[in-house]
């Protein structure tokens, strides 16, 4: 199974024009500092937040937290299964009229 991973390092808000202004070499200020959480992401959803370590020419991200998925909410009467998604649906929607 492949698995994207990413480390959110900070962020930053800026306007196109500033964007497209910038050459080689440009430096982009981010809105954390090198003691902050960061937050990392398997395929796009963040399961872990962890702290950076820097030793020498090497950076490391040290896991400091799991993020647990959310719980899913079970209405009454509802199975477990694969037609799980189908009955919620079935349940949150409402008759057609006749």
């Amino acid at each position: 199974m492949k698995v994207d991973l990413k480390v959110v390092l900070g962020t930053r808000q800026m306007p196109v024009h500033m964007l497209l202004r910038m050459g080689r070499g440009a430096v982009i200020e981010l809105d954390q500092s090198d003691n902050d959480t960061v937050v990392i992401l398997a395929n796009d959803h963040p399961v872990a937040r962890g702290q950076i370590i820097v030793t020498g020419t090497r950076i490391q991200v040290e896991i400091t937290e799991i993020i647990s998925k959310p719980e899913i909410v079970r209405k009454p009467g509802v199975s477990i299964g694969d037609g799980e998604i189908a009955a919620q649906a079935a349940v949150e929607t409402p008759p057609a009229e006749a």
